[in-house]
């Protein structure tokens, strides 16, 4: 079954992306979203602690004080809980360039840099991410209608569980949208294609969600003040949270890296008539 063969494919990718990351040395990419996920939390955290003294005197200034806290406390929570999906919006363009650096790596092919195709890729990165989760949103809906309709528990029905993999299909289409794009497929093109390789697809956005969608508290990693009470508490918290930061910052590095290795093997990225070649391979 070519979804089954597909989905297989994707999970060896990643094991070829771990094994390529170390070979070509490329492992110091892995610190640039650890390093902005701890860079966004601190901004958040730091935000949340600052106290505003109140200056309001008539009723005006007291809610125009109070919608000034709930921004700021909005904004605080944002950074704070959801560092790791913003870290990913942001890593964008390293995403970009680091399939690159894969496939030329993979194949020699090489794509010439340029700041107008570097915004274009951000842009076409950013609508393919709206379109996907308008549509993931859509397709939940949809099942968490029909969930309640047959089931008094919503989460017991056997169809809610396909909200996950809705959800994997289209993480993982916004992976290969990078290579499809290098491949001047346009977004309609590109639609068809995943479709069309829908096991990949899942496969990929398995893997990413399950690592990005790890249960990290970033706040283990700077709050020390039990230490005294309890060492071995405190130790065990923080080593599992930087294992657990470092599985969520590595998700978008090897899903990008096992995307390019996948797509490589299943339509011959030499193949691509818009790369420029290169006889050294080796880089």
């Amino acid at each position: 079954m070519k979804f089954i063969k597909n989905f297989l494919f994707g999970i060896r990718a990643y094991f070829k992306a771990v094994k390529f990351i170390i070979e070509h040395k490329i492992y110091w990419y892995l610190f640039i979203p650890a390093i902005l996920m701890l860079i966004i939390y601190q901004i958040g955290a730091s935000i949340k602690s600052h106290y505003i003294a109140p200056k309001a005197e008539n009723m005006n200034e007291i809610v125009w004080y109070f919608i000034y806290v709930m921004i700021e406390i909005f904004i605080a929570i944002l950074l704070m809980k959801f560092a790791k999906y913003l870290v990913v919006i942001l890593l964008s363009p390293l995403i970009s360039h680091l399939s690159m650096k894969t496939e030329k790596v993979l194949t020699g092919n090489s794509y010439p840099f340029s700041w107008v195709q570097l915004i274009h890729d951000v842009k076409r990165a950013m609508r393919i991410v709206v379109r996907n989760m308008m549509w993931e949103y859509f397709f939940i809906v949809v099942i968490f209608i029909v969930s309640i309709l047959g089931w008094e528990d919503p989460k017991s029905s056997p169809i809610f569980y396909l909200s996950f993999l809705i959800g994997f299909f289209y993480y993982g289409f916004a992976f290969l949208d990078y290579i499809n794009e290098r491949r001047r497929l346009n977004m309609n093109e590109s639609i068809q294609f995943v479709r069309k390789n829908r096991g990949l697809a899942i496969s990929i956005g398995c893997v990413y969600s399950l690592l990005i969608l790890v249960p990290v508290d970033l706040g283990a990693l700077f709050n020390w003040s039990n230490f005294s009470q309890d060492v071995s508490g405190t130790l065990g918290r923080f080593f599992l949270h930087l294992f657990l930061w470092f599985c969520a910052a590595s998700a978008p590095i090897l899903a990008i890296v096992a995307s390019t290795i996948a797509m490589d093997d299943l339509v011959d990225l030499k193949k691509n008539k818009y790369s420029d070649k290169i006889e050294d391979l080796a880089e």
